[in-house]
């Protein structure tokens, strides 16, 4: 048995020697220059595979994911149907979901861009602030991401609600499901958060109307967006027209549809918008090569798989 990393935009031999470590007695191969008998790779991992790869593994029985989304890999036409797909959802990858959105909505909160200009021009300017139960804070997608998210921000204080395809219960947060409660979930929400899964009923979700639709009567002064979803579901150009307009007052965006972020988009030099180089859930390679081996395990001993994607849900 062996195992393949196909990961033609990492930094391979950093992952290759996290397997190494974690899994010792695993035989580790690498697309495309070191992958020996194709015949003898059982398992692999990838991320944004190339057309036709997965499928010239004649013996392929699991692929993995090696995020928390499967979209990079479900996007390979040729990807045979027959084989499953795990996707990553491991404590250390939620829990750095989590920090990136506490400390984003701490950040538009507190008003700390304000804070930071002050600073260059020498400005001492004790502004008014608002406590965090004034500031309603509304999460889109309440898989394990967004349920973390939705206590550790309702443990702070905030109101928080949560919108996803089917409705979800967790204490102290309020609950909004399917298409007849969105604007009602938009109306009560000062600051968005995307953290959807990528389908082809998410894309393209943050668009002007649903930016129109956000409460305009928080603290603020007007609605923030977050996203560490995917950048398919947000209109770039919505979002800055928005900014433009003052229908939106800030942005911070984790994700793009073309990534790297073209040196040419408006979005780098925005002065409403916070932009990070998709980190919001870094993947640590031990850790998640330990659990990648442990889902080998698993499968070998004739266990089910963990986080089994539905191919039909995109998740």
């Amino acid at each position: 048995m062996a195992f393949l990393f196909i990961l033609p935009t990492w930094p391979v031999d950093v992952w290759t020697a996290a397997m190494k470590k974690v899994a010792p007695d695993i035989d580790v191969r690498v697309w495309p220059d070191r992958m020996g008998n194709v015949t003898d790779i059982e398992y692999c991992a990838a991320w944004l595979p190339p057309p036709d790869v997965v499928k010239s593994l004649p013996n392929l029985k699991v692929i993995m994911s090696l995020g928390a989304g499967v979209d990079a890999i479900l996007k390979d036409p040729t990807l045979p149907a027959s084989i499953p797909i795990v996707r990553v959802n491991d404590p250390d990858l939620t829990g750095r979901m989590t920090e990136y959105v506490v400390l984003h909505v701490l950040m538009h909160h507190r008003q700390q861009r304000r804070i930071d200009e002050n600073q260059k021009r020498k400005i001492w300017d004790s502004f008014p602030t608002h406590a965090a139960k004034d500031l309603r804070v509304g999460i889109m997608g309440m898989g394990v991401m967004g349920m973390d998210s939705a206590i550790k921000l309702r443990d702070i204080g905030f109101p928080v609600a949560g919108w996803s395809r089917s409705r979800k219960s967790v204490a102290g947060v309020e609950s909004f499901a399917g298409a007849d409660e969105f604007d009602a979930f938009l109306a009560r929400t000062d600051v968005l958060v995307s953290l959807l899964p990528a389908t082809p009923d998410t894309d393209g979700i943050i668009n002007r109307a649903t930016i129109r639709k956000l409460s305009r009567t928080g603290p603020l002064g007007g609605p923030v967006i977050i996203n560490a979803g995917r950048g398919r579901q947000q209109v770039e150009a919505d979002i800055i027209s928005a900014l433009d307009a003052g229908e939106l007052l800030a942005a911070t965006l984790d994700v793009f549809a073309t990534e790297p972020l073209q040196l040419d988009s408006p979005l780098w030099s925005h002065p409403k918008v916070t932009l990070t180089p998709h980190c919001a859930a870094d993947s640590d390679p031990e850790t998640i090569c330990a659990y990648v081996a442990g889902n080998i395990r698993r499968h070998q001993r004739g266990e089910k798989l963990d986080n089994l994607v539905d191919r039909n849900r995109g998740y």
